[in-house]
């Protein structure tokens, strides 16, 4: 009985509408918090930091966005690719058009000037207003393109969405504005800095990129947690079960599914500046294609629609499955060398790559549809029983 609600007791209401009700829990994201803010900055290299960790929290991101879209609505979306570019172009475009708040107030010095409200300088964290602001655009652009989720759904619905997916890219392309006029179509993105720590940029340290990263997934999954909890969560997850039953009960579906698509393009616009400003250090629409639209979907099916752990685990397991694929069989070539073979070359273990890559998502959904979480949750409600047969 290791797992068990059997003895917590729970003298008030703010206790029983707790996000992690069993103390197991709680002690379990503790670990996962610690190991992430103190282990991981200590112990991992540049390269585990850069190229694994900082991915998966930038598309788990991503993921927890079109989870609420997909998982929690009930509405498919193939353009999770335009709304990261949109969030990363908007990026671009508002902090080089106010660089900072020196720059903007005309201070050639570059201080920041005394505006200090209980002890706290707004002026510090310039970079994270321009996310925010970038959120919204891409927010108010994705309520737009899910106008026609209004009439129409399933397959049909993807396919409009599939329809912004082209036209922002396109968008982009033709527009030279988005990237300041840059004659090769792709623009640097600059340096930014958050409480005096430079946060983004190629000469940024790697210990604040992923620090920055991660502390704003851990909000983004806390706020998503706490969203689908409350009354405009309920009424996504009533009209993904049954529209027109949550429609005779009061729900509006024009407000449930609007505001999944606001909500959703919004998360997803921050995890597209993220990639742009942290993972590529520039914006460019070859980042964005339509493959990156199919990965997110692809996490957010294999790790479990409608869970927030599930876009963790679709994500880890998205991002980490080909570059194991690729140091395994990149591992392998000296032993075929010695026994006569020529082993893999790059473009070889590129093919065999994709080909274990999607029969291994093939194997698992045949083995789990609903996904990673299931199966987490299928192995909680085990030890619930345990040592007692199930």
């Amino acid at each position: 009985m290791i797992y068990r609600e059997t003895g917590v007791f729970k003298t008030s209401y703010q206790q029983d509408q707790a996000i992690f009700k069993i103390p197991l829990d709680r002690a379990a994201i503790a670990f996962w918090l610690i190991l992430g803010f103190v282990i991981v900055p200590l112990v991992a290299t540049d390269y585990v930091l850069t190229d694994l960790m900082t991915p998966f929290l930038i598309m788990s991101i991503a993921a927890l966005g079109l989870n609420v879209l997909t998982g929690f609505c009930g509405q498919l979306s193939l353009g999770s690719g335009a709304f990261m570019a949109l969030g990363g172009f908007m990026t671009y475009k508002l902090v080089t058009a106010m660089p900072g708040p020196a720059v903007l107030l005309g201070m050639a010095d570059g201080a920041l000037p005394s505006l200090s409200i209980f002890g706290f300088n707004p002026l510090d964290i310039w970079f994270l207003l321009m996310l925010i602001i970038a959120g919204v655009v891409t927010a108010l652009v994705g309520l737009l393109f899910g106008l026609p989720s209004l009439r129409i759904k399933g397959l049909y619905l993807a396919i409009t969405t599939l329809a912004a997916q082209f036209f922002l890219l396109w968008l982009f392309i033709k527009v030279p504005w988005f990237t300041n006029y840059s004659p090769a179509g792709i623009a640097p993105a600059p340096p930014q800095t958050l409480f005096g720590f430079e946060v983004t940029g190629a000469t940024s340290p790697v210990v604040n990129r992923y620090l920055f990263v991660l502390a704003l997934t851990v909000l983004v999954a806390l706020a998503v947690k706490n969203i689908t909890r409350c009354r405009t969560g309920r009424s996504w997850m009533a009209i993904r079960d049954m529209d027109i039953a949550a429609e005779i009960i009061g729900i509006s579906p024009t407000w449930a599914k609007l505001s999944a698509f606001a909500f959703s393009s919004f998360l997803i616009g921050i995890a597209g500046a993220l990639w742009a400003f942290v993972k590529i250090n520039s914006v460019q629409t070859d980042a964005y294609g339509i493959l990156v639209s199919f990965q997110i979907l692809f996490m957010v099916i294999i790790g479990g629609l409608g869970t927030v752990l599930g876009s963790f685990m679709g994500a880890a397991f998205v991002i980490t499955t080909p570059i194991l694929l690729n140091l395994s069989l990149t591992a392998m070539n000296p032993w075929l060398q010695a026994i006569g073979l020529a082993g893999f070359d790059v473009a070889m273990i590129k093919h065999i790559e994709l080909m274990l890559f999607g029969t291994l998502i093939i194997f698992f959904l045949i083995v789990e549809p609903h996904g990673f979480a299931r199966l987490w949750q299928i192995l909680k409600q085990k030890l619930r029983t345990w040592p007692f047969p199930y």
